[in-house]
């Protein structure tokens, strides 16, 4: 049988050193709605209540969320910061684990930049050939508008 903890009135709990979600938020730097969301998908753990039914926040939620904001910070997806959070919870945890996340992190992020300097210089280039006055033609809208695959002219800058 599970014992019912008591719900404290809010001003009690702020006087034990509980935050309210606004509170939470601005000691975090996550929204209240983001705080909500995390909770919801299991990212961040149930808010204690007060009778009123106002989320409560220990010290610890408010680092959990901080650890959360800093790894979307980093870019990492939603999933993988639930492995993130599933490895900090764990004390046997093998650094080894977390390290080969990073890495692989690391790898997807180069990849991106990679594929995002391409775009640039394919755009630089359409730019460059643009005259840009009052004539209606214009090779930007001519490529977009093109069939052929855009991916090429995008790689050949490579």
């Amino acid at each position: 049988m599970r014992v019912k903890q008591a719900r404290p009135e809010l001003a009690d709990a702020l006087g034990q050193g509980l935050h309210n979600i606004g509170q939470a938020a601005g000691l975090t730097g996550v929204s209240a709605k983001m705080i909500r969301h995390y909770e919801s998908i299991g990212l961040a753990r149930p808010s204690g209540r007060t009778l009123a039914n106002y989320r409560l926040y220990s010290d610890g939620d408010l680092h959990r969320l901080r650890f959360i904001r800093r790894a979307r910070a980093l870019g990492f997806s939603m999933e993988r910061v639930r492995m993130l959070l599933a490895l900090w919870d764990d004390p046997h945890r093998a650094s080894a684990e977390v390290k080969q996340l990073a890495q692989e992190h690391a790898a997807e992020l180069a990849r991106k930049i990679h594929d995002l300097l391409a775009m640039q210089r394919a755009l630089e280039a359409l730019a460059q050939q643009c005259h840009g006055d009052d004539r209606p033609t214009c090779p930007i809208l001519e490529d977009l508008a093109s069939t052929q695959a855009s991916t090429a002219r995008c790689d050949a800058g490579h």
